[in-house]
């Protein structure tokens, strides 16, 4: 199955999503939050620098959990605006 392209507006959300979770990792490794999360290296690294811009919510999770990072928190922040 062919995955359409993203959208201007979702490859915005996963780089704003991956800035978030850079922030909240702070001085740890990139190796040590994967590792907690049940994750490679490498697919935290693309999460964190938007490659995976639609990561599955269960991976949110897990990082959210790992660092400390509420599904509200991350909701509230990349949500798009409704219009008023």
């Amino acid at each position: 199955m062919v995955r359409p392209p993203l959208t201007p507006e979702e490859r915005l959300r996963g780089e704003e999503l991956g800035l978030m979770l850079r922030q909240a990792r702070g001085e740890r490794s990139i190796t040590e939050v994967a590792a907690a999360a049940g994750m490679s290296a490498e697919t935290l690294r693309k999460i964190e620098t938007g490659r995976i811009a639609t990561p599955a919510f269960f991976t949110i999770a897990a990082l959210g959990d790992v660092l400390g990072v509420s599904l509200d928190q991350l909701a509230l922040r990349l949500s798009p605006a409704v219009p008023t």
